[in-house]
């Protein structure tokens, strides 16, 4: 079933690059090349954001997974073909988020970007992987890695060096502006430790939907609680329900948090059984739309850090 289910994904990659080939401009739509720029291609909002940064208006990018959406399980459209066979490089963050029926290697494989020295580079390299625990899911990486902001200052340099590998000649443009952002960043991380320093440390317990931030509870000093542990059909079962609301109840949490990308339901649920409420939304796949609270990397961190800072100190 598997290998058919592979198969398939493949024809019809192969038929989406036919296809945006033939269409030309109109399957450019709004993204039409920037002539002269490094045509960028990343598979979500997050990564498209930071290397963004670092290449600045040297870099035209077409990001995949639109904002909203879940990158693990995403369809390539024809011009999504067409955009990554044309890319001069791609950016990923790997840890399996793009993993889902294999569509990022099946869509690398069509694209002709599948090779050693293809100009595909990994966000996560050089990031110390956390891993999952739930059911069926031991053993396999977290990819939540950019929430914590020291490995979102690893991903910088991630693709820092990869448009520096694809551009050379623009070497000092990119070490500049991955200088400026990395050092915003680490602003960044640092407010967040002293604010979250002056949470008394057995209130520093974070509860969420899907258990996405572990990589941010490691950084910041929290235990990280979750109804669900990774994004998956089995959401906000029963047993899952009874588990939360039992650690709720034993560790007298005061606040729950509620991701912008996850239905409110389950949470809801939750809260009315502990009489706990829901102390905010916080962002863990995906940006805000352009023009909203979360819409760049900075911005979303700075949301979530403020959210729970203010959220627990009630």
């Amino acid at each position: 079933m598997m290998k058919k289910k592979f198969l398939l994904l493949a024809a019809t990659l192969f038929t989406l690059l036919m296809l945006a080939a033939c269409g030309g401009e109109e399957a450019n739509g709004n993204s039409s090349q920037d002539e002269g720029k490094v045509q960028v291609v990343t598979t979500y909002s997050i990564v498209y954001d930071i290397v963004k940064n670092v290449g600045g208006d040297l870099v035209d990018i077409h990001s995949l997974a639109p904002i909203g959406s879940n990158p693990h399980e995403y369809d390539p459209l024809p011009e999504d073909v067409k955009k990554t066979t044309d890319a001069d490089a791609v950016f990923y963050n790997g840890l399996n988020l793009e993993a889902g029926n294999a569509w990022f290697n099946k869509l690398m494989e069509t694209a002709g970007k599948d090779g050693e020295e293809a100009p595909v580079f990994l966000m996560s390299n050089g990031v110390e992987a956390m891993y999952l625990t739930s059911e069926g899911n031991e053993g396999e990486e977290d990819p939540h890695a950019w929430l914590d902001i020291r490995n979102g200052i690893k991903y910088a340099e991630n693709a820092r060096d990869g448009l520096i590998k694809v551009d050379p000649e623009n070497k000092e443009v990119y070490e500049e502006n991955a200088e400026e952002y990395i050092a915003e960043l680490q602003a960044l991380h640092d407010k967040a430790v002293k604010q979250f320093n002056e949470i008394p440390e057995e209130e520093r317990v974070l509860v969420t939907s899907e258990g996405a931030f572990k990589y941010f509870s490691d950084a910041y000093g929290f235990q990280a609680e979750y109804i669900w542990e990774i994004n998956q059909e089995n959401q906000g079962t029963p047993d899952q329900i009874t588990r939360i609301v039992d650690i709720i109840n034993e560790k007298q949490i005061t606040g729950l948090f509620l991701e912008t990308s996850i239905d409110a339901r389950s949470m809801e649920a939750v809260s009315e059984e502990t009489d706990v409420p829901i102390m905010g939304d916080v962002f863990t796949d995906s940006l805000a739309e352009p023009g909203e609270e979360g819409d760049t990397y900075i911005s979303m961190m700075e949301s979530n850090i403020n959210t729970i800072k203010e959220g627990l100190s009630k």
